[in-house]
């Protein structure tokens, strides 16, 4: 099976920062991802977006085996990596989870403002339906890059009620929304979107609940900008760098070692947010 994107793929991505719809998981590989994710809900003994501690809801491909089967799936990496190259890491993985009739949302804003890891082109995210993701239901709209290419907007974190982003983060510079794009996705399709493509989400509005999963990946080249080495654990090709703190894939689900290396990796990707937050108050593209 070819997975791999065609040339005007490519080309569309390099101009706009998106590519969708591409169909993956099958009608048993969705429901095999769902009991996955009922069994961490279990464990929990809470929603995941309804944890005491939210911690739970980022990197779970640490902690979570069928989680880390998505991260290292060829369907997707060999789309992954005619876009950022063949050494391929996974930075950090989300459940984007919306209960029927909330207000969840999330504003506009570009995933990797906080990273730590500059400008580069090379971060893409992979995001999963693992249920409807309709317009009603709270899917992700985006914008195409300006005429000039990506740029690093200017944000602010912590102001957005009911955001699905834990940092509650929004662009405060002026732009045009003109041109949005709604990515509507069946269940067990996925899109991509670059780390620098601006995009938000409406709340949930049907009956039922909508159930996303998102994984961003970088290539190894990257290099941490200020003082912490955040976690990544390799998917596909070789690390020749060693910038990043390494991460082994879980042995069996919500195993003590997978706990730990998942606590110190939440620890070190926090610390980094928390040191870029006050950067971009200042950014101005």
């Amino acid at each position: 099976m070819n997975n791999g994107l065609t040339d005007q793929q490519v080309a569309n991505w390099r101009r706009d920062g998106f590519l969708y719809p591409f169909d993956m998981l099958s009608a048993d590989e969705i429901r095999d991802c769902q009991a996955g994710l009922a069994r961490f809900e279990a464990w929990l003994g809470s929603p995941v977006n309804a944890s005491k501690d939210l911690k739970w809801r980022t990197m779970p491909h640490i902690t979570l085996p069928w989680y880390t089967r998505l991260v290292h799936d060829a369907r997707i990496l060999d789309k992954i990596e005619q876009l950022i190259g063949a050494d391929i890491m996974v930075f950090t993985s989300t459940f984007f989870i919306k209960e029927a009739h909330t207000p969840t949302i999330a504003a506009w804003h570009q995933d990797s403002t906080y990273y730590g890891i500059g400008q580069s082109a090379n971060v893409a995210t992979a995001w999963i339906a693992l249920t409807e993701a309709s317009h009603e239901a709270g899917c992700m709209d985006v914008l195409p890059f300006e005429s000039d290419g990506p740029r690093q907007m200017q944000h602010v974190a912590n102001v957005v009620q009911d955001s699905v982003n834990r940092a509650g983060q929004v662009i405060t510079e002026a732009f045009d929304e003109s041109r949005v794009a709604t990515m509507a996705l069946r269940p067990g399709q996925f899109s991509l979107h670059h780390g620098l493509c601006p995009h938000r989400s409406g709340p949930n509005t049907t009956d039922k609940r909508r159930i996303g999963i998102g994984m961003n990946f970088i290539a190894p080249s990257e290099k941490p900008l200020g003082k912490y080495k955040t976690a990544t654990m390799l998917v596909r090709g070789e690390d020749r760098y060693g910038n990043f703190e390494k991460l082994r894939p879980p042995a069996t689900e919500l195993d003590d070692d997978a706990v730990a290396a998942h606590e110190r990796a939440v620890t070190r990707y926090r610390e980094t947010y928390y040191e870029q937050e006050p950067l971009h108050l200042q950014v101005t593209g």
